[in-house]
Parts: C-alpha cells; sequence; structure tokens
C-alpha cells in the first residue's frame, strides 16, 4: 500500500511543482484552572504545570469526529497539555469568521483551516507562526509545503487526506438502469437523461449549503488544465478569463446544461448536504458532483449502503483526456500571537505525525492518501475510494486550481447558485467570476491586473 501511496503523491508532486503554486495582540486561549494563559513558555514554567490551549475547526461532522480522535490520542501522549475545542460554520461565514477572528485578536491558539489559495487570503506573514523550520517537516510529502507557504515560509501541517472533486454515484441505480461509469461529459448527460426517465433525481443538488453548488465547477479543473496546460500561469497572470478560455467556460457552461435539462431535485435550494448525502445513500438521487471527504460522513450515517456508493472524475469532452480533479490536505496553523508557542507546536507536530494519522484514521475513513510520508491507508477504506486509485495509479490526476494559482473569488458560491437555479447563464456567471478574482487578484499585488 505504501508503494502505492507514493505513487499516488508522486503524480500530485509533479502537477503542482510545475505550476509554481500559491503562494498582535493576545489570544484568547482559554485556561481551566491551569496557567489562566499566564507565559506557559516561560523558562519558569514548572515541568507539571497542565495547560490549555485552544482549537478552532470547522463543524462538519466529520472534521469534529477527526478533531475528537487526534486530542484524545494527544493529551493521553501528552497529560500536561489540554486541548480546549471549538467549532465555526464552514463555507464563506467560516472564511469570514476566520479572518476577523485574526483580524481582531481573538483567534485560537492553533486552527485548522483550508491549504491554498484561502490560506494566501490570511496574510500569513502577519497573523501566523512561522514552520519552516520545525522538525515535523521532514515527515511532511513535498506536494504539500507549497500549499500552506508564503515567502518562502511554511506555516503548517496537514491535517486530514487528500481528496478528489468529482461524482458519487449510486452503483446500485446504475447496475438496475445497465448504465456504466461516464468518460465523457456527452455520456454523462446521457446516463442522466435514462436516470430521470426512470423516475430518480440524476443529480443531487444541495445549494441551501451553497458551497455545495460550486462542484460541478471546481471538479472540472483537470478538464480545463488538459486543455490548457499553461491555464493556471495564464490565468494568474491575466492572460487568460474563465469567460473567454473555450474550456474554462465549459465548466460554467456544464452547470447552465444541468439546469436546463431540469436533472436536479426540485428542492434543491432548500436541500442541505447532509440531506444530499442521504439521498444518494437510499438512491433518491443517483449522481452527486461532490469532494470526496464526504466518504466517512456516507460511511459513518450509512455502513450498510457503502459498497452501493461509487466515485468517478467529472468527465470532459473526450475519453483519452479523463482525468480527476485532487484537493490537498487543510492545515494545521498556529496563530502568531498564541502565548502558548511550545505546546501548540507539540500539538501540530502530533498532528503531522505517524501516531496523529493513526488517530486521524481511526476517527474517521479517509477520502485518499495522507500526505505524511510513511502513512498507509487501512485495508477497510471505502468502495468510492477504491474507484479513485485508478486515475490517481494512471498518473490522471491534476491539483485543483486553487492549489496551482492563488486566485480564488470569494463570490463562487453564490454565483454558481445563480447558474445552477437558471438565473444566469454560464457565460455570465463566468464573466460576473472574472470580476469577482479581480479584486483577490489586486488584494495579493499579482502581476498583470
Amino acid at each position: 500500500m505504501s508503494k502505492q501511496t507514493s505513487k499516488w503523491v508522486a503524480g500530485i508532486s509533479t502537477s503542482v511543482l510545475l505550476a509554481g503554486v500559491l503562494a498582535g495582540c493576545g489570544t484568547t486561549s482559554t485556561s481551566s484552572g491551569d496557567t489562566k494563559g499566564q507565559a506557559a513558555d516561560s523558562g519558569s514554567k514548572k515541568a507539571d504545570e497542565k495547560v490549555t490551549i485552544s482549537l478552532l475547526i470547522d463543524n462538519t461532522q466529520d472534521s469534529v469526529n477527526i478533531a475528537k480522535g487526534i486530542v484524545a490520542a494527544f493529551e493521553k501522549k501528552y497529560p500536561n497539555i489540554h486541548v480546549e475545542q471549538e467549532t465555526r460554520p464552514g463555507g464563506g461565514e467560516g472564511d469570514n469568521i476566520v479572518k476577523t477572528r485574526l483580524a481582531t485578536g481573538d483567534m485560537t491558539d492553533v486552527f485548522f483551516y483550508n491549504s491554498g489559495s484561502l490560506m494566501q487570503a490570511l496574510n500569513p506573514e502577519q497573523n501566523l507562526l512561522d514552520l519552516t523550520s520545525e522538525p515535523f517537516q521532514a515527515n511532511v510529502i513535498d506536494s504539500f509545503k507549497p500549499t500552506v507557504s508564503s515567502k518562502g515560509k511554511i506555516y503548517a501541517g496537514p491535517i486530514g487526506s487528500t481528496m478528489a472533486g468529482g461524482w458519487f454515484y449510486n452503483k446500485k441505480i446504475y447496475a438496475d438502469l445497465g448504465l456504466s461509469v461516464p468518460k465523457t461529459w456527452a455520456e454523462l448527460m446521457a446516463n442522466s437523461e435514462k436516470i430521470k426517465a426512470a423516475g430518480i433525481t440524476p443529480v443531487i443538488g444541495s445549494y441551501k449549503d451553497d458551497w455545495t453548488s460550486q462542484l460541478v465547477v471546481l471538479a472540472d479543473y483537470y478538464n480545463v488544465q488538459a486543455a490548457n496546460p499553461k491555464f493556471a500561469d495564464e490565468y494568474t497572470a491575466n492572460k487568460v478569463k474563465y469567460a473567454t478560455d473555450a474550456g474554462a467556460l465549459k465548466s460554467f457552461e456544464k452547470l447552465e446544461e444541468i439546469a436546463k435539462k431540469g436533472y436536479m431535485n426540485k428542492d434543491f435550494l432548500a436541500t442541505t448536504y447532509d440531506a444530499g448525502l442521504k439521498m444518494l445513500a437510499e438512491g433518491k438521487g443517483a449522481q452527486y458532483p461532490m469532494l470526496s471527504f464526504a466518504t466517512p460522513a456516507l460511511g459513518q450515517n450509512f455502513p450498510d449502503k457503502m459498497k452501493d456508493i461509487g466515485f468517478f472524475a467529472q468527465p470532459g469532452e473526450s475519453a483519452a483526456t479523463n482525468g480527476l480533479t485532487v484537493w490537498m490536505p487543510s492545515g494545521a496553523y498556529i496563530y502568531k500571537a498564541t502565548k502558548h508557542a511550545e505546546q501548540a507546536k507539540k500539538f501540530v507536530e502530533f498532528v503531522a505525525s505517524l501516531d496523529g494519522i493513526a488517530a486521524q484514521s481511526a476517527a474517521s475513513m479517509p477520502s485518499g492518501p495522507y500526505a505524511i510520508k510513511g502513512a498507509k491507508l487501512p485495508d477497510n477504506v471505502a468502495q468510492a475510494v477504491k474507484e479513485m486509485t485508478p486515475y490517481f495509479d494512471g498518473n490522471k490526476t491534476a491539483p485543483a486550481l486553487e492549489f496551482v494559482s492563488p486566485i480564488k473569488g470569494s463570490s463562487l458560491p453564490q454565483i454558481t447558485t445563480e447558474v445552477g437555479a437558471g438565473i444566469k447563464t454560464g457565460k455570465q456567471g463566468a464573466e460576473v467570476y472574472d470580476k469577482d478574482v479581480e479584486k483577490q487578484a489586486k488584494q495579493l499585488g499579482l502581476q498583470g491586473w
């Protein structure tokens, strides 16, 4: 298994490196009868002094489970360090909370947050502790480091596994209707038409959680790159745009096509992510464009249905260029103004260790390989993850655009919701998104904008 994992990682690493990626005040760290926030790192600190550090995570069920598992294992190894957990919403609301808390000096000692372009928007030099020289970085695969780096400094260790963007599908429905996994967009649409004719929802929409509306566009990046291998660099340099690059525009037009053909559930605007997973597992919906990070939640809530759930890459125009868009793990960051840097580093080091991976695997089924050297996937990995392996083994993967360009507009969920709802055409959505990313590009000071 480790040989296979190395092969996967090599595929990701090559793509990331070629792209040349991505680039105080006091903490509110809590104390409960211990140091009461006082100079825990001082030389006078007693060896048996108990310190509480604070941790902020998103509130998805899987994130909570993973954090709980890691914290329990960490506190067992370091009984004098207690980790107090706090949750925040996901999506744009969660992004704003993280930025606001950093800006106001109200951030926890450690927080788990996205790698890639969203990390770049946190002003890492000002807000995050430099972890470049920490010994644990030797355990981290090289392809992950650029996604949590800025101006040559590394600001995090990986938390969680890699994941892919594509389509979950109900294998039982596919078998009953005699369908094959599509290798082209036309085949996917043809399958959807047959599913609709059978009285089953072809495409699950869960736009009440608006971040889920982005997946058709984001998961299409392998196809964008296949059509224009220089897209990421040219996009970052403002030489191409979504609305003017034929391959990139198709990402929005695919969403428009789904809307026009009425393939989503009628209540897709009121359906949540959790409800979408339930529809998939229970066969009330046949296909769900989603990140593979949903695999653990499916496994926990529908363990008896996991053999019926598969996963395929979002297809493009040609079967010859069919491949998978891959997301790197999130990062475990330390707030630069923490008063518990020593303990926070121990925690992040544990997260990025094989012991930390074991704790994560025990708490949650991985959605792809880990970004820690020597880490193995469990033998009982989900069927959906098994179906991703041919893409990795065949070197048919590409990192998502947010890992090869620092540009990602904050309004994409709202824009894709409007395209998916038929309010905007794909062309109109792409044009609005091009304007949306312009603000971020200028804030980052990128050349050409």
